[in-house]
C-alpha cells in the first residue's frame, strides 16, 4: 500500500510540474524562446495570493483570480520589455536575458517580503478521500491538482486546434515570417502565448504552495528547472509531451526519494533525463527538428 501512496503523491507532484511545463513548452514551441524566468513568475503568483489572503483577508478564489491576472500581465510585460527586442538575437543573448529577469524578480521579492520563510495557507478546502479501509489517503490538493492539470491540457489542445488564435499560434510556430505575410499578427500572438503561460504559472504556484505550504523568494526556482526538464523529457513543444513528462518526473522524484535517497532525488531525476535524451534526443513525443539552410 505504501507504493501506491508514493505513486499517488508522485502523480500529484507531477501534475504541478506538468502545468508549469505547459507554459514552457508553449513559449518555446511558438516563440522559440526558453523563458527561464518562468519559475519566478510562479513565486510572484504565490506572493500575490499570500498578500491577498493574509494581508487583505480576501477569500481564496478572489486571491487566485488576482494572482492569475497579475502573472498574466507580468508575463506580457516581461515579453515586451525583455524578449521582444531580442527576437532576432542569438539564443545565448535570450538565455542571458532570461537569467537576468529571473534574478530581478527574485531580488524584488527579497526587497518587498524579505528572506524569511512565509507560511502559506492552502487554498484547497476539499476533504481527503480514504480508500482501502483508511490505509490509503488521497489529499484534496492531489485530486484538485490532477483534475486541473487534465482540464488545462485538454483546454489548451482544443484552443490551439479549434480557435483562430490557436491556429495563428501554430502558424507562428512553423514560420514567423510566412505567418506575418499571411496576415497573422506575430507580436500579438507571441504576447498571448506569454500571457497564457504566465497565467498557468500562477495556478501551478498556488497548487505547489498548497501541497508544500512554505514560501520564499526562491520557491519557484527548482520547480521551474524541473518543469523545464519535464518539458524536454516529454518533447518540448508538445502539449501532451509536457503532461506526460511532468507526471513521469513527479513519479520518478517521489519514488527515488522514498526508495533510494531523499538527498539524491533531484540527481536521480536529472540522471533519468540524461538517459532518456541519449536514447531519444527529442524527448518522448518530440519531433525531429529540421534546420533550414
Amino acid at each position: 500500500m505504501s507504493f501506491i501512496s508514493y505513486l499517488v503523491n508522485g502523480i500529484s507532484l507531477g501534475s504541478i510540474y506538468a502545468i508549469i511545463a505547459l507554459g514552457y513548452t508553449m513559449v518555446y514551441g511558438i516563440a522559440k524562446m526558453l523563458n527561464f524566468a518562468h519559475g519566478d513568475v510562479i513565486m510572484i503568483g504565490c506572493y500575490i495570493v499570500f498578500t491577498m489572503m493574509s494581508g487583505l483577508e480576501m477569500n481564496s478564489l478572489t486571491s487566485i483570480l488576482l494572482a492569475i491576472a497579475g502573472c498574466t500581465i507580468l508575463g506580457v510585460v516581461i515579453e515586451k520589455i525583455a524578449y521582444k527586442p531580442l527576437r532576432k538575437a542569438s539564443p545565448l543573448a535570450v538565455l542571458i536575458t532570461a537569467i537576468g529577469v529571473s534574478y530581478l524578480l527574485q531580488n524584488l521579492a527579497l526587497i518587498i517580503y524579505g528572506a524569511d520563510t512565509k507560511s502559506f495557507s492552502s487554498v484547497v478546502e476539499m476533504e481527503p478521500i480514504k480508500l482501502a479501509d483508511g490505509q490509503l489517503t488521497i489529499s484534496g490538493v492531489t485530486i484538485v491538482a490532477v483534475v486541473i492539470c487534465i482540464v488545462i491540457m485538454i483546454a489548451l489542445m482544443t484552443f490551439i486546434k479549434k480557435s483562430k488564435s490557436g491556429q495563428a499560434m501554430l502558424a507562428v510556430s512553423e514560420d514567423k515570417d510566412a505567418a506575418q505575410l499571411m496576415g497573422v499578427n506575430v507580436n500579438k500572438t507571441i504576447s498571448m502565448t506569454f500571457a497564457i503561460g504566465s497565467g498557468l504559472a500562477a495556478i501551478a504556484g498556488v497548487l505547489l504552495c498548497s501541497a508544500y505550504p512554505t514560501l520564499t523568494p526562491y520557491t519557484g526556482s527548482m520547480p521551474g528547472i524541473k518543469a523545464f526538464t519535464a518539458a524536454v523529457f516529454g518533447g518540448i513543444g508538445s502539449i501532451p509531451g509536457a503532461f506526460i513528462g511532468g507526471i513521469l518526473l513527479g513519479i520518478i522524484e517521489i519514488l527515488g526519494r522514498a526508495y533510494i535517497s531523499s538527498q539524491l532525488s533531484d540527481a536521480i531525476v536529472f540522471t533519468v533525463l540524461i538517459i532518456v535524451l541519449l536514447v531519444k534526443p527529442t524527448g518522448i513525443l518530440g519531433k525531429p527538428i529540421h534546420e533550414k539552410v
